[in-house]
């Protein structure tokens, strides 16, 4: 491959980029960073009808979050923003004007009423659906006031064939392609004029698209035909279908690619797992950073067959990544989550924040779980906690064992000259069997005195980022609330 390949992401802001389509800019954009040439991104926006208000500001988000850059496009205050189709009408009206000069398309006026009841009346007698060609060969002058669509004049005899890098060579009966349209009545063209149009004008080399578009693909090898336009290379991804192998849905994790944002998920786990959904390295590799991914990306590495999406997997490769940050990158990603389920968290300086994120860094697969499970970290920011007096009293103990242990455990503390987890767990230990307790009984109700529950980080651990003064405190308070429980 050389330089001048060209790719283009080309979305609808029908709604927000679910993983299905961003997977596909994902290729393109490999595609074109591995052979040092040009992604392109083209926002689709002729469906007016269906366009959904914030849409392409998710889109766009979602290609940066991802880091996905692209090369060209109408500049913006000093960067590129995308094209948009709706700017380019009087490109798209031209064109369909030429088709019709040349005898490549026509005018229909068929209303909306005659067109449905030509599909009930198919659908009755069970022969395929389509246009009936009503007004293919008519008079060009429909009724009065009445504004045409222009459909396209398909062959009726032989096969339509191309090429596809993915799937080879593929064939389609002319005879069973209708008369699509290219205009509607409202000026605006459909997809299959204006991704034919763009493509050319923008000199795409290779046009990657999901697996749904492979039947229009005909359409669009006569488009080029009838229009003397040279035809890009055609790639159609695979399917990615479900754990069950059923057509993707939200149940499956088949939301917009902002949720997985909001969930918490790095954007290096999204690209690393997004790539191998339809192409791998090899047999093996799972775990792969972006550059190499670019250095190895090719087409002939993709698959025919359905991609699964196991989203068991995305915890998995996540939690991967998230192990692997530097303490100093996992705080820097990881605080807006924590703060937004534990406000207080802001109060409190970065040192003490990272001291405190070290301990559960191991833990988490998802920056989410910070917000959604306040109770990972909450103890390391409240001045206060609430539970109650009873939780201290652990399997096998009596209050005033309890008591005992706590009031023990905090002399023991107090006179510690170095508050770090050596010296504690070398104090606590033999205080256990001093007691005549196991260790387990001993460190669970500390634990409930200095975390307010049963279960946190390693319990020396914990101490020590909370430090002596607050640890003793806390041991303190719970000394005071085993005279709540009566013997």
């Amino acid at each position: 491959m050389n330089d001048l390949a060209r790719v283009r992401y080309a979305p609808s802001p029908t709604g927000y980029p679910h993983v299905g389509n961003i997977r596909t800019a994902l290729f393109n954009w490999l595609f074109a960073r591995h052979n040092a040439g040009s992604f392109i991104v083209r926002i689709e926006d002729t469906d007016q009808a269906r366009y959904v208000p914030g849409a392409v500001e998710a889109i766009l988000d979602g290609l940066r979050w991802l880091g996905m850059d692209w090369d060209e496009g109408p500049e913006k205050n000093g960067a590129y923003g995308p094209y948009f189709q709706s700017q380019r009408l009087d490109r798209y009206k031209a064109a369909a004007e030429k088709l019709i000069a040349s005898g490549h398309a026509y005018r229909c006026y068929c209303s909306s009423e005659r067109l449905e009841q030509m599909r009930a009346a198919q659908e009755a007698a069970k022969v395929p659906t389509g246009y009936d060609r009503h007004c293919r060969d008519r008079c060009e002058l429909g009724p009065e006031g009445v504004t045409p669509v222009v459909r396209f004049r398909m062959p009726l005899e032989g096969r339509t064939f191309f090429h596809d890098i993915i799937r080879g060579e593929v064939a389609f009966e002319n005879a069973l392609l209708d008369d699509f349209v290219l205009l509607k009545s409202d000026g605006f063209p459909t997809y299959h004029l204006a991704n034919i149009v763009d493509d050319h004008d923008m000199a795409i080399t290779h046009v990657m698209r999901a697996e749904e578009w492979l039947s229009s693909t005909p359409k669009h090898i006569q488009l080029y035909k009838a229009m003397g336009y040279e035809p890009p290379l055609y790639a159609h991804l695979p399917m990615i279908l479900g754990s069950d192998r059923s057509k993707l849905s939200k149940r499956h994790g088949a939301v917009s690619i902002i949720d997985y944002k909001n969930q918490g998920y790095l954007p290096e786990t999204m690209v690393n797992f997004l790539a191998l959904l339809g192409w791998s390295l090899d047999a093996t590799t799972e775990i792969m950073d972006v550059k190499k991914i670019i250095e190895n990306f090719s087409l002939e590495r993709i698959s025919k067959t359905a991609a699964i999406f196991n989203i068991e997997k995305l915890d998995w490769m996540n939690g991967s990544y998230i192990r692997s940050l530097s303490l100093d990158e996992f705080t820097d990603r990881a605080r807006p989550f924590l703060e937004a389920g534990v406000p207080e968290a802001a109060a409190y300086d970065r040192d003490y924040v990272k001291n405190a994120l070290a301990l559960i860094q191991e833990r988490v697969k998802k920056l989410g779980e910070l917000r959604d499970q306040p109770e990972l970290t909450r103890f390391f920011f409240y001045q206060h906690l609430e539970y109650h007096a009873v939780d201290l009293v652990g399997k096998g103990m009596t209050t005033a064992t309890t008591r005992q242990a706590l009031q023990s455990s905090q002399d023991r503390l107090e006179k510690l000259d170095e508050f770090d987890i050596e010296n504690m767990e070398n104090e606590m230990r033999p205080l256990a069997a001093e007691l005549g307790l196991k260790p387990g009984q001993l460190f669970g109700c500390l634990r409930v005195a200095v975390t307010g529950q049963s279960v946190s980080p390693p319990l020396f651990q914990t101490m020590a980022v909370l430090g002596r003064e607050r640890t003793l405190s806390r041991i303190h308070e719970a000394v005071q609330k085993t005279h709540e429980l009566a013997e």
